[in-house]
C-alpha cells in the first residue's frame, strides 16, 4: 500500500495530459483551491455517476475558488470520449503508468464484491493555495461523494 497524504502534507506535483493532450501541470494551479478526484475507470457506471456528479457541481466548486482534476489510468483517447460523451467541463488526466495515484495513496490493494487486487482507489484531496492537503479521503463511494464533499469544504 502506498503511503496516503494527510492534511498538512504538501502535495507532489504532477504534469499529466489532459484528454486533448495538452500538458497540465499541477503546479499552474497555485492560487487556486484544487479538488484532484482518482477513478478507476472512465465510461463504468460509478465512474460516470461521480463524472457527471463532479460536472454539475462545478459551477458551486469554482464559485469557492476550487478547480477540479479528474485522474484515471485510462489513455487519452478512452479520457477524450468520456468527456465529450458525458460533456465534462473540467480536465480529466491520463495517469496511465499510475505514478501519480502511488505517490498520493491512490494506489493500492483495493476489495470489490469479494476480490482483492491492487488498482486505483478512489479517492478525493483538497489543495489548498499552496498546494497543501486540506482534505484527503480514500475508499469513497461514487453516489453522493461530491454532495458530502460540498458540505466538508462548507461550499453552499
Amino acid at each position: 500500500m502506498t503511503q496516503r497524504l494527510s492534511p498538512g502534507d504538501r502535495a507532489p506535483d504532477f504534469t499529466l495530459d489532459d484528454a486533448e493532450g495538452n500538458p497540465v501541470d499541477l503546479a499552474g494551479a497555485r492560487g487556486s483551491k484544487v479538488v484532484v478526484y482518482f477513478y478507476p475507470a472512465a465510461a463504468t457506471p460509478g465512474c460516470t455517476t461521480q463524472a457527471c456528479d463532479f460536472r454539475d457541481n462545478l459551477a458551486g466548486l469554482a464559485g469557492a475558488g476550487y478547480r477540479v482534476f479528474g485522474v484515471s489510468p485510462d489513455p487519452l483517447d478512452k479520457l477524450k470520449a468520456f468527456a465529450e460523451e458525458e460533456q465534462l467541463t473540467f480536465p480529466l488526466l491520463s495517469d496511465e503508468d499510475h505514478a501519480v495515484a502511488e505517490a498520493w495513496g491512490a494506489w493500492g490493494e483495493k476489495t470489490n464484491y469479494g476480490n482483492t487486487s491492487e488498482g486505483l482507489i478512489r479517492s478525493t484531496v483538497v489543495l489548498d493555495e499552496e498546494g497543501v492537503v486540506s482534505l484527503a479521503q480514500y475508499n469513497v463511494k461514487a453516489t453522493g461523494h461530491v454532495a458530502k464533499l460540498r458540505r466538508d469544504l462548507g461550499v453552499d
